[in-house]
């Protein structure tokens, strides 16, 4: 259990209790407002530092530094700048004008360490390494600051891709 980042979690406001509707449309009488701590420069780094760390101590290979709109694209560009890997950022949908495309870097043929805010089922990332996948690219790991415990896990499993949570919720709620 990562009592800093807990406590950094709950200083910058990022945990809030209630009633809420999730992303998932499921209820829930907490929410982790991660939006918080990627905009409170002190929280973020410490965020960055230590999935940085993470990746240098489990040896973990990537080809870029993949986040999904609208929280992982901070905590990607910070790890990617902390790594020098590149950037992949992912829109939520297909963008129609313009360059058009759903995704920000090149992706084809690279192998992407992906990162979430907040995981609860997993549908935002699950949706997002299959368009990844359907592109050319391989994902094995997603790196998310707080795992809800509600399947996001067993979700990326069945996709034969690894959830590490630097937070559970369980050690959140309790620590």
């Amino acid at each position: 259990m990562d009592k800093e980042l807990i406590q950094a979690l709950k200083n910058c406001g990022a945990v809030k209790f209630g009633d809420f509707t999730l992303a998932s449309g499921r209820k829930s009488t907490y929410y982790v407002d991660i939006k918080k701590a990627i905009t409170d420069p002190a929280t973020l780094e410490l965020i960055a530092d230590r999935i940085a760390g993470i990746m240098k101590e489990r040896d973990i290979f990537a080809e870029a530094i993949g986040g999904v709109a609208v929280g992982g694209i901070p905590l990607a560009t910070a790890v990617s700048l902390r790594s020098g890997l590149p950037l992949v950022i992912i829109r939520k949908s297909l963008k129609e004008y313009g360059t058009g495309g759903r995704f920000i870097g090149d992706v084809a043929g690279r192998e992407l360490l992906m990162l979430e805010d907040v995981t609860t089922t997993g549908g935002s990332v699950i949706e997002a390494i299959k368009d990844l996948k359907d592109a050319g690219s391989v994902v094995n790991m997603v790196i998310t600051v707080v795992d809800r415990e509600e399947g996001a896990s067993a979700g990326l499993e069945d996709m034969d891709v690894e959830l590490l949570p630097l937070v559970r919720a369980a050690d959140l709620l309790n620590g």
